[in-house]
């Protein structure tokens, strides 16, 4: 099951392992869930999805999820270090990420959206190898347009998703206030009771 709590696709990305009461949860553990899991995210439309699954086959799309795996632990140390000291020095991370980019082919063009011309960007797929470049853009998104600070990870003792905090006052504690949020306040009420 994919979850979509991070408020930005590169989170949710590092979001596709995930730990709930310890038992670790692989969401991308083959090429067949990458694929889908690119096209629920919004990084790759239905229609080229369902070619390229026949296009490359699924021993292709298997390599590709395994490295995409490799890709998201080295993702999750270089945000979790960038947010602890954002000045520092990181060209062998950013030369790395830039080879990722690398591989991606896009397309510009400018659109009339809304009355407004807007230039747009597009990716093009047409390799497994350029699947990467589809997170990786998400990547690169986050660590030059957000702020280190707003990265968040649960509150829950039991949650291990990272979030984007988009809230206005930034005091966002839980990835689902609905699930985590809720835990927490049933914890915090059964702990108030036991103590009277």
């Amino acid at each position: 099951m994919f979850l979509f709590l991070g408020s930005h696709p590169a989170l949710d990305f590092l979001n596709t392992r995930y730990a709930p009461d310890a038992n670790a949860v692989e969401c991308i553990g083959d090429g067949r869930a990458f694929i889908d899991w690119l096209v629920q995210v919004g990084l790759l439309e239905a229609a080229g999805a369902a070619k390229m699954k026949r296009r490359f086959g699924p021993q292709a799309l298997d390599a590709a999820s395994e490295e995409a795996r490799r890709v998201r632990e080295w993702a999750r140390g270089f945000i979790a270090r960038w947010r602890e000291a954002p000045a520092a020095d990181y060209g062998r991370e950013v030369a790395q990420l830039n080879g990722l980019l690398a591989r991606g082919s896009s397309r510009r063009e400018v659109v009339v959206s809304e009355g407004r011309l807007r230039l747009t960007e597009s990716q093009r797929v047409e390799s497994v190898d350029e699947l990467l470049a589809l997170v990786a853009v998400q990547i690169a998104s986050l660590i030059t347009n957000e702020e280190p600070a707003l990265i968040k990870d649960c509150a829950s003792s039991v949650c291990t998703l990272s979030f984007l905090d988009r809230t206005k006052s930034h005091r966002r504690l839980f990835c689902s206030p609905t699930v985590c949020g809720n835990r927490a306040k049933v914890a915090a009420f059964r702990e108030r009771q036991r103590k009277d």
